[in-house]
């Protein structure tokens, strides 16, 4: 009976893990989101660290929706991709941890 209980508590753990990169990637997205609307400095070193971090994480969702308001783009392209990260990283986690 140890035994099976040793095997639920790894994949509870790898499934913290995993919902955890998950939950980081979508706060990198939002971070990034609100720094943008928030008018940050483009030149600051944080700012451009972010951004090399925010632009992969955000794969195919920029300009996945053409919209002509520069502020709603941004929240659909960098929000989903939060969203997605929540999402997929979710449904991964339960399936690992089965």
């Amino acid at each position: 009976m140890s035994r099976w209980r040793g095997s639920t508590r790894t994949h509870t753990s790898a499934a913290r893990v995993i919902t955890g990169i998950g939950a980081l990637f979508a706060f990198i997205e939002v971070l990034y989101l609100v720094m943008l609307l928030a008018g940050a400095n483009a030149a600051n070193g944080f700012f451009v660290f972010i951004r090399s971090l925010a632009d992969p994480l955000a794969l195919f969702w920029p300009g996945l929706f053409p919209v002509s308001n520069a502020d709603l783009a941004v929240i659909l392209n960098y929000g989903l991709a939060a969203v997605f990260w929540l999402v997929v990283s979710g449904i991964v986690a339960r399936l690992v941890g089965r």
